[in-house]
């Protein structure tokens, strides 16, 4: 099958890539993606014991991750990639 693809304004082809994974263990929950995301597809949920975070401050103090809630909404855009200053996100096409 091939990949979805459209077109851009000026008509070049565009292949939008879309969330695939977000690793909570960078996560520092700073919520920059939260406020980007055109379609709310994702949520701030609370830290759990697998998700601890790899900085080495106290989690204690970030008790909260981002999670995919509703990939499916997702346009791939990937303005969530771009604001995420630890580079939680990891993308990939879709099949038409």
């Amino acid at each position: 099958m091939a990949k979805i693809t459209g077109l851009t304004r000026g008509g070049s082809e565009w292949t939008p890539e879309f969330v695939a994974f977000l690793d909570p263990k960078k996560c520092i929950g700073c919520g920059r993606c939260y406020k980007v995301c055109p379609r709310e597809v994702l949520d701030l949920v609370e830290r759990t014991e697998d998700m601890e975070c790899d900085d080495d401050f106290d989690d204690d103090d970030n008790m909260m991750v981002m999670t995919v809630a509703h990939a499916e909404d997702c346009i791939g855009c990937g303005s969530c990639g771009r604001v995420c200053p630890k580079g939680c996100y990891t993308y990939a096409g879709a099949e038409a």
